[in-house]
C-alpha cells in the first residue's frame, strides 16, 4: 500500500514538473514574439530598400522606351531614400500578389499609386498619404462650367466601363441632374479628351493622374482646365509589413520632409505640369 502511494506521489510531482516545463515554454514563446522592432536598422544594415510596383502605371510607376523605369513615385522614392541615407531599388512584380511579394520579404515596401483603405489596413502599415487624387471633371479652357453643379444638362464623355463612369454615377445627386442620355461613352480617354476640345462634349470625367500626366507631355494643358471638385477622392501611401513600424516611420518622416522642402512638388511638376502640393 505504502509503495503504492509513493508511486502515486512521484506520478503528481513529475506532472507538476511537466506543467512548469510548459508554462517556461510558453512564456519564452511571448517573450519572442515581442521581439524589438529592428526593421530600420536590418535596411541601414543592407543600405537599400526595395519597392514594389506595376510597372506598367503611367505617370506613377512604368518601363519607358528605353527599358528604365520612371514615374512620380520612381522620383518620389528616390528623393526619400536620399534623405534617409539610403539607396532604393525597383522591383516589378504580379500587383495581384503584392501582400506575398511584401510578406516574403521580397519587396520592403509597395509604392507605386496605392490607393488607402480600411480594408488594406489590416494587412499593410502605410504612411501618411502623399497624394489625393480622383476622377477630374476636365472642361475646355475658357468653359462656364466651374462646379459639379454647373453639369446639369450638360454632355460628358468618358471611357466606357471605367472607374471614371462608376464614379460619377456613385454621385447619385449630381448624376440625376445629368442622366444617362448625356453620357458619351468612348474606348479610349484620348478619344474622350477630343470630344471636349471639339466642343461635342461639355465636359469629360477622368481619371486625375492620367489626365495631367497625358495634358502635361502633350503640351495641352493650356487648352483645357481641370476643376477643383472631383469624384471619388482617394489617398495614396506607401506601405509596408505590419511590423516594420520603425523603418515605415522613418520613410514616412522622409517623405513629409520632401513635401517641405519642395522636393515632391518638383516630382509633381515634370510629371504633371503642375504643382500638386500647393
Amino acid at each position: 500500500m505504502m509503495k503504492k502511494i509513493s508511486m502515486m506521489l512521484l506520478a503528481a510531482a513529475l506532472g507538476v514538473s511537466m506543467l512548469a516545463g510548459c508554462g517556461t515554454t510558453k512564456t519564452n514563446t511571448n517573450a519572442d514574439s515581442s521581439a524589438a522592432d529592428t526593421s530600420l536598422e536590418d535596411i541601414k544594415a543592407k543600405g537599400y530598400f526595395t519597392v514594389g510596383l506595376d510597372a506598367d502605371f503611367a505617370p506613377m510607376g512604368f518601363t519607358d522606351e528605353s527599358g528604365e523605369i520612371v514615374g512620380f513615385d520612381i522620383d518620389l522614392a528616390k528623393k526619400a531614400a536620399e534623405k534617409m541615407g539610403l539607396e532604393v531599388k525597383f522591383q516589378p512584380i504580379d500587383w495581384d500578389s503584392k501582400s506575398m511579394e511584401l510578406e516574403s520579404k521580397n519587396i520592403d515596401v509597395i509604392w507605386n499609386g496605392f490607393s488607402i483603405s480600411d480594408e488594406r489596413k489590416k494587412e499593410v502599415l502605410f504612411t501618411d498619404p502623399y497624394l489625393t487624387t480622383g476622377q477630374s471633371i476636365v472642361v475646355a479652357a475658357g468653359s462656364d462650367i466651374k462646379t459639379k453643379a454647373d453639369l446639369a444638362g450638360k454632355t460628358i464623355a468618358l471611357q466606357d466601363g471605367s472607374t471614371s463612369e462608376s464614379a460619377l454615377k456613385a454621385d447619385e445627386a449630381t448624376f440625376a441632374t445629368i442622366g444617362e442620355d448625356h453620357l458619351s461613352k468612348f474606348k479610349e480617354n484620348s478619344q474622350v479628351l477630343m470630344e471636349v476640345q471639339s466642343g461635342r462634349a461639355d465636359a469629360a470625367v477622368i481619371d486625375e493622374v492620367f489626365v495631367r500626366y497625358y495634358l502635361a507631355s502633350e503640351k495641352m494643358l493650356d487648352k483645357f482646365t481641370i476643376l477643383d471638385e472631383a469624384f471619388d477622392e482617394e489617398d495614396y501611401g506607401v506601405g509596408g509589413r505590419l511590423a516594420d513600424k520603425a523603418f515605415i516611420g522613418a520613410l514616412n518622416t522622409a517623405i513629409k520632409e520632401c513635401k517641405e522642402d519642395g522636393s515632391a512638388s518638383e516630382c509633381a511638376v515634370k510629371w504633371f505640369g503642375e504643382d500638386l502640393y500647393k
